[in-house]
């Protein structure tokens, strides 16, 4: 492993999710050379560069000129995705974004377009899809132990306006539940159960928010989050399977989450899939509920150093890693690829299309995703070389 070469790479945007993002990427992956990080605000960088010891403070344009990064980290608001991931792929550089993809479909086409012409990798967040939790589910659908799946059931809530007092970002496009949150919940299904055929939904907007909080901007001030921030779907898989799926942001904060998959054997409960090693729970026919072990590293545990604030984010930037390796292994596609990206989006706004409209939404993407390779762990600090050979 230590033989590669490690690719060299920067981080585009230092706000809040950048700590656990950068604190992984310079310690957690053999195969990452964190070597800059760029933002806006050149302050805000400086200090996450002088705190976790990374060489240079770049702005976008030096990063995007700057002939030994090979890699671009953008982890700037979803408003913001197009044009940073455009400019950097037309500068010859691979992409792994945060969530969203974008906040329209045919931009990120158009990125699509541009990574192929030109030869690049794109990834897309959430990458909780590598953790321990999903990719353990993933193993006992893949066995067989819960036959074949029938049907699934995915449900969250959260207080979005609320939360967007505190985090500005929310009030603009993908800053309502179903984008901010919902995305990992259809991320996951995805990675379990396969791509979607169909899509029904009904919506509800969010409520026009006036600020109650005691950090908020100005007295008396108000807006409304955009879209939908409440939706109820019915969705069929291409194998068969239906499911339902409720986002709610227009109820309190006290978070209730679900995620079960039904199957002619089994019934499999997920855990929270926000998370890298939240517990997989399996019952099958006559026998009482067990916690499964699991199979796959990476549960989100911190096995690099003293405890930090960030570190419930887990392991933020295992699927940069992954695509590293695919990058230096010549593998066609990383598992957190451009076209899973995309079709996680499409289910999202064909929700909203179809909420709107009235009629079933089909999307046009299609993806394809392996699994990891299971038994190889990262519960401790001398097995996060182990874990990470899963990702070569």
């Amino acid at each position: 492993m230590k033989e590669v070469q490690k690719v060299r790479t920067a981080v585009v945007g230092c706000g809040m999710i950048s700590s656990i993002y950068i604190r992984n990427l310079k310690d957690l992956f053999y195969i990452i050379d964190l070597v800059a990080v760029s933002n806006r605000s050149e302050e805000a960088a400086r200090k996450q560069a002088d705190k976790f010891g990374i060489e240079k403070v770049l702005t976008i344009d030096e990063v995007a000129n700057a002939d030994d990064i090979e890699l671009v980290v953008v982890l700037t608001p979803p408003t913001s995705h197009y044009e940073i991931i455009k400019k950097m792929l037309l500068a010859g550089k691979h992409v792994y974004t945060e969530k969203m993809f974008t906040t329209t479909l045919e931009d990120a086409e158009e990125l699509i377009r541009i990574a192929d012409q030109k030869g690049l990798y794109l990834g897309v967040a959430p990458d909780t899809i590598l953790g321990a939790g999903i990719q353990t589910a993933r193993k006992i659908i893949d066995s067989g132990l819960i036959g074949e799946i029938t049907s699934v059931q995915v449900k969250i809530n959260r207080n979005q306006s609320l939360n967007s007092e505190t985090f500005r970002f929310l009030r603009n496009e993908g800053g309502s539940l179903p984008y901010d949150v919902g995305i990992y919940y259809i991320g996951a299904l995805l990675a379990l159960v396969g791509p979607v055929k169909s899509v029904r939904a009904v919506g509800m907007p969010a409520p026009i928010h006036k600020a109650e909080h005691l950090f908020a901007s100005e007295p008396g001030e108000s807006w409304q989050i955009p879209g939908n921030n409440v939706v109820a779907a019915a969705l069929l898989f291409q194998n068969g399977a239906v499911g339902s799926v409720l986002f709610d942001g227009n109820t309190i904060g006290e978070e209730k989450h679900g995620f079960t998959i039904y199957g002619t054997k089994g019934i499999l409960e997920v855990g929270d899939p926000n998370h890298f090693g939240s517990p997989v729970r399996l019952t099958l026919q006559g026998q009482e509920e067990i916690t499964f072990p699991f199979t796959h590293g990476y549960n989100g545990k911190n096995v690099i150093g003293q405890p930090e604030w960030f570190d419930s984010y887990g392991n933020r930037g295992i699927g940069i890693a992954e695509m590293a390796w695919a990058m230096r292994g010549n593998r066609k596609d990383n598992r957190c690829s451009k076209e899973y990206g995309l079709h996680c989006m499409e289910v999202l706004i064909g929700m909203d299309r179809t909420a709107t409209t009235g009629k079933t939404y089909e999307p046009k993407s299609q993806f394809v995703m392996k699994p990891l390779e299971s038994g190889y762990y990262s519960g401790t600090a001398e097995a996060r070389g182990d874990a990470e050979r899963s990702l070569i």
